[in-house]
């Protein structure tokens, strides 16, 4: 058993925060919570305020290539995409694994401990398989553990190259012969990671690209034969563009064909849905799916503001992802998320402090195959951050509203599964990110 000793802490799923709380921590597991008490001998000193660590729900780790190298001129998500390829043809499994290691390590110094990692470059460039079949996908693996966050690994199915088209040269490489070579794919993916790596560390669930990347027919054949238990993602509504071909295709929304396939549920998370219709927002509320905002990336693309507020109260879980890493900052995306709000409503207050806490802890627990803390509570995972009240950003701040004023900067400490993992920017086994990124991107042009 260790110690951990917190000057102050959130405990519970509430917004009190209590002082001097010791955390007995057994297999990486909290085993008993005191508050108003004294350090033990060998205890670790947690100093400022500790929060559980936050999930990143939605990721594509290869992303981090385009930062501060796509803003030289107008355009939109569509041209962004075009860059966006040209950086997906030049991953090998070397390469990816470095420039991954190096991305979660700069997550688990910004507070995070868990990553949905949203993966479709699973081939070499013009589709043909590796001669490891699983190279990509272990490759990044490895960067996980390496980085010591807990991965959910999302398989990604991506068979056509929109609706009544096929693949382009560009996207070959994200592609499987069919719909069941990839199912086959994905279970002896998740039979060789179960072997290999830990599951409390590293997990397969199951993403499907988008309703433009998967044919109508093959739907329904995930439906039928993907295992239950696994997490399914998908890419939802996040252009106009894709809205109207579907509605042009099937005569349905992408949330009514994934309705209509029986593909809505509570093990669904729907990434973005960015444009979706009143109907729409009912449908996922309805299957109390959870939806994965990334607000910063939503900004950055200029995909719009979606309609957060409405699908909370409409019954929807509501969770918080970084995707292409305009920034990685748990804290940031809770604020962004809130302020779209503002911007769109005229009010402020569409979420509380503590509801923005949830979507960034908790509320991505049911998106990751991996265990998540979500709440400092008796039994949950030791998966801890600490954050500086006394910074030029959060001073005079009270503590349960630094979703408004804290950033990634103000993290001092992280704790995965009771070890100490980050400290004062630095990743304990890895060292600085930023020296770790500038080698990576090397690779990149």
């Amino acid at each position: 058993m260790t110690g951990l000793w917190c000057e102050t802490a959130v405990v519970g799923g509430g917004p009190a925060v209590r002082a001097s709380v010791r955390l007995d921590v057994r297999d990486g597991r909290i085993e008993r919570i005191t508050s108003g008490a004294e350090p033990q001998p060998g205890d670790h000193i947690l100093k400022g305020v500790v929060f559980p660590a936050a999930a990143n729900a939605h990721s594509h780790a290869f992303h981090r290539i385009l930062r501060g190298r796509t803003h030289d001129g107008r355009g939109d998500f569509w041209v962004w995409r075009e860059q966006m390829y040209r950086s997906a043809a030049e991953l090998t499994p070397e390469t990816y694994e470095k420039l991954a290691s190096a991305v979660f390590a700069e997550m688990v110094v910004a507070g995070f401990s868990s990553v949905a990692e949203f993966h479709y470059v699973h081939h070499q460039p013009g589709g043909a398989p590796y001669a490891e079949p699983h190279a990509m996908e272990l490759a990044l693996a490895r960067a996980a553990m390496a980085a010591g966050i807990r991965l959910t690994l999302l398989d990604t199915l991506y068979l056509a190259g929109g609706i009544g088209t096929p693949l382009s040269p560009e996207q070959q490489r994200f592609g499987d012969a069919n719909v069941q070579a990839w199912l086959e794919r994905l279970l002896s993916l998740r039979n060789e990671i179960a072997q290999s790596f830990p599951p409390e560390m590293v997990g397969v669930g199951a993403a499907l690209h988008s309703v433009r990347g998967v044919p109508d027919t093959d739907l329904a054949a995930v439906a039928e034969q993907l295992p239950p238990d696994m997490p399914l993602h998908i890419h939802l509504s996040e252009q106009p563009a894709e809205n109207e071909a579907c509605l042009e295709a099937y005569g349905v929304t992408p949330a009514g064909l994934l309705e209509r396939h029986g593909l809505l549920s509570g093990r669904l998370s729907a990434v973005h849905a960015t444009h979706l219709t009143s109907g729409d927002v009912a449908l996922l509320g309805n299957a109390g799916a959870t939806v994965v905002m990334c607000p910063s990336t939503e900004a950055d693309l200029a995909d719009g503001i979606g309609p957060a507020r409405a699908l909370s109260d409409a019954g929807a879980t509501i969770a918080l992802g970084t995707d292409q890493h305009a920034v990685i900052d748990p804290w940031i995306e809770m604020r962004t998320l809130e302020h779209g709000e503002r911007l769109g409503s005229g009010q402020r207050g569409r979420f509380s402090p503590q509801e923005l806490l949830r979507a960034a802890t908790d509320g991505a627990a049911r998106s990751m195959a991996t265990p998540i803390a979500g709440a400092l509570v008796v039994g949950a995972v030791c998966d801890l951050m600490a954050v500086d009240p006394d910074s030029a950003r959060t001073a005079g701040s009270k503590a349960e509203q630094f979703p408004f004023s804290a950033t990634a900067s103000d993290v001092t400490d992280v704790v995965i599964g009771g070890e100490l993992v980050a400290s004062n920017g630095a990743h304990v086994r890895l060292g600085q990110p930023g020296r770790l990124l500038t080698e990576a991107l090397k690779k990149f042009s």
